[in-house]
């Protein structure tokens, strides 16, 4: 009873992790606004980019990645303690933890306890995930993700892309079978969480890094 009481707490506080505003705690602690009602009305590290600046969007986009990192790091941690059911695979157990404080993370940062139930796209945090679960795969989507963003200046390509580089890396490299389910599950919902770009993407309409006027208030979300 104790391994799954603690195993289910562990998810929570793996989803507080993710739920924490970062994006709205910059535009209310250094801008004294809510970033919601400025540019894109997003809580991403873009729009922070784009209300506050350079140096608070890197503030958030760090951040944000740690979440990713510290969910699975803290799963891993939590279950060295624990002794599963007898009869049990450990490792196996461990595997499963830490996809499922994984997705918690992604869930908590799409949808945050704190700002109603909504949120940023999950990128940022998701890179965080893969860089602690596998740190090839990892760097593999960030390279992508810097490739197409210096090509293409478009945030929420260079995001798409990069979570397919990760789930096609997921399942060509040697990983456990919970760790591609997560990689693959995460990167479909980083995609999900980005419909509203792919019909920009698809009218021609998407904006590129640098298009629009910094706090309009009908600048499309990114």
């Amino acid at each position: 009873m104790v391994f799954w009481i603690a195993s289910v707490a562990g998810l929570a506080i793996a989803y507080l992790f993710g739920s924490i505003p970062t994006g709205y705690l910059a535009g209310k602690l250094l801008g004294g606004i809510d970033i919601r009602e400025h540019g894109s009305r997003s809580t991403g590290a873009t729009n922070v980019l784009r209300t506050l600046g350079k140096g608070p969007a890197l503030a958030v986009l760090l951040v944000d990645v740690l979440k990713g990192v510290a969910a699975i790091v803290f799963a891993r941690w939590l279950h060295a303690f624990l002794t599963p059911p007898a009869g049990s695979d450990p490792q196996g157990f461990v595997s499963w933890a830490v996809c499922l404080a994984g997705l918690a993370v992604l869930l908590g940062h799409g949808r945050s306890i704190w700002l109603n139930f909504t949120g940023g796209k999950s990128a940022a945090t998701g890179l965080g995930v893969l860089l602690a679960l596998s740190w090839p795969i990892g760097l593999g989507a960030a390279a992508v993700f810097c490739v197409v963003l210096a090509i293409s200046r478009i945030v929420s390509l260079s995001s798409m892309l990069a979570a397919l580089t990760a789930i096609a890396l997921a399942c060509a490299l040697e990983q456990p079978l919970p760790y591609r389910l997560l990689v693959i599950a995460g990167g479909l919902y980083v995609i999900a969480r980005h419909r509203a770009n792919i019909r920009r993407l698809m009218a021609g309409t998407e904006p590129r890094l640098g298009q629009g006027r910094p706090g309009s208030k009908t600048e499309p979300q990114v």
